[in-house]
């Protein structure tokens, strides 16, 4: 098919577009524009990946540009977010603007292009602190940051042009990918590139959280199943690897994987906002199971032990050449 992807340079988008192209599908790969000529982490594929994708250059939050953009593909993957919650304490409204205003052009271009199938993004972080787990599709929205609360609108938005229009629309919500190539604001990449650098402490933010960590790979695979049915439209569906632990419990593995012993000490700059700190999230991915026969590869204890492996040799060998840096907190 051909499949147009929105955030195609980011972390899980670069995964997809991988994804996609091993499956035999002609990709056009939107990243955000720069005048650095930098196309993200598109520009860690290997050339045989990059030679078969079609590379672009804009933005989502210009309408006119989407519409023209996305004419002549069959099926669209919006991926394209402004994603760290830090950040949207400082910058709500660039947050708006790109994760909801982006989301309507987008929706808005699928319909006048009439586009067979869209993939929209949403986030765990949208359900805030769980109320009861593991959360379901039917779990209440609650926007505890200005991030999760663009997301929100942004779902919604995503929705309406389903119920509307007709948009054959599917939103797919992912827990708390990992892996290689994400960036350094994240909790993982965080640890293990301190853990490199020799630090002789870990500065880190909150412990006590739980999470449910998926694999980018499983991540990217669901997307691509999702995107190839012609099951789901108007439906959400969480994406997740079913296995809850504490940030404190991945510590403890990153050191055993890293093979060193740090003391952890607890950095204010990194800890949100009491209200805004989401204390629990474990999904039930069950729905995603029953209608596209997805599950993670990647399970439990053991399976995240070894994507964590990964993620570490990764690290390991890209540290230098991508720019992470131990000496500062990235948001």
């Amino acid at each position: 098919m051909k499949v147009f992807v929105t955030g195609a340079d980011g972390f899980i988008g670069s995964h997809l577009v991988e994804e996609l192209v091993h499956r035999g599908h002609a990709v056009t790969a939107l990243s955000q524009y720069n005048s650095f000529n930098s196309r993200g982490w598109l520009d860690d594929l290997t050339p045989e990946v990059a030679a078969e994708i079609n590379f672009l250059s804009g933005d989502v939050r210009d309408a006119g540009f989407m519409r023209e953009a996305i004419a002549g593909h069959e099926v669209v993957a919006h991926l394209a977010a402004l994603i760290a919650i830090p950040y949207s304490y400082s910058a709500p409204e660039s947050y708006l603007a790109t994760n909801a205003l982006g989301t309507l052009n987008v929706m808005e271009a699928c319909k006048s292009q009439g586009v067979a199938r869209v993939i929209h993004t949403s986030t765990s972080e949208v359900y805030g602190s769980a109320q009861y787990v593991p959360i379901d599709e039917g779990h209440p929205l609650v926007g505890q940051s200005p991030y999760s609360a663009s997301k929100i609108a942004a779902d919604q938005i995503a929705f309406s042009y389903w119920s509307s229009f007709g948009v054959p629309i599917t939103t797919v919500r992912p827990f708390n990918s990992y892996g290689p190539r994400q960036s350094q604001r994240a909790f993982i990449p965080s640890v293990f590139v301190q853990l490199l650098a020799e630090a002789a402490e870990l500065r880190l933010g909150s412990l006590e959280t739980t999470r449910d960590l998926t694999f980018v790979r499983d991540t990217a695979a669901g997307f691509a199943t999702v995107l190839e049915s012609d099951k789901g439209a108007g439906e959400t569906f969480n994406m997740g690897s079913g296995f809850e632990v504490s940030m404190g419990e991945v510590v403890d593995m990153a050191c055993e994987i890293a093979g060193r012993s740090v003391e952890v000490a607890v950095d204010e700059e990194r800890i949100r906002p009491a209200e805004s700190e989401v204390q629990r999230l474990w999904s039930d991915s069950s729905k995603m199971l029953e209608t596209f026969g997805w599950a993670p590869q990647r399970v439990g204890r053991d399976g995240l032990f070894k994507g964590l492996e990964a993620t570490y040799a990764w690290l390991k060998e890209h540290r230098s050449a991508t720019g992470y840096d131990s000496s500062k907190y990235v948001v």
